[in-house]
């Protein structure tokens, strides 16, 4: 055992590492998926927990593919996720905006599911009024 590790550590240490490369290399399902999960501890509890539900769900309906074509999409595309998900969540500027091109290639399906968590999203991220400005907004109505 000791001396695989040790060939191991050997050929890892005298390979060049090209960061392009190996940020365009895909992981394997199961890793790519706890990947995903540990990236989410970053976000904010909501965000965490709407994108471990969403992960959760999506690699548990695709659990039964065999099209090699298709799993490659998947994994290629959760990989972009999770290479854009913002390393500081506090920085809004690390969110980006889904690319135009995008939305021609959606379903009429996809596209209302994304109009659907849009709104869920949206009712989500609401301001909460300080104490104040609600005692305030209840005696107006």
């Amino acid at each position: 055992m000791y001396f695989t590790f040790v060939r191991l550590a050997e050929y890892v240490t005298s390979k060049h590492l090209d960061l392009r490369q190996a940020s365009v290399a895909l992981y394997p399902p199961i890793p790519l998926y706890r990947r995903l999960l540990r990236a989410h501890r970053r976000l904010p509890i909501e965000m965490r927990s709407l994108g471990d539900d969403y992960v959760k769900a999506e690699f548990r309906r695709h659990r039964e593919t065999t099209n090699p074509v298709h799993i490659m999409g998947f994994l290629t595309q959760w990989k972009m996720y999770l290479d854009e998900l913002p390393r500081d969540p506090s920085d809004s500027r690390n969110f980006k905006k889904l690319d135009p091109t995008v939305y021609e290639k959606m379903s009429a399906e996809q596209l209302g599911q994304l109009y659907e968590f849009m709104h869920a999203t949206k009712e989500m991220w609401k301001p909460v009024p300080v104490s104040g400005e609600q005692a305030q907004s209840e005696t107006k109505k």
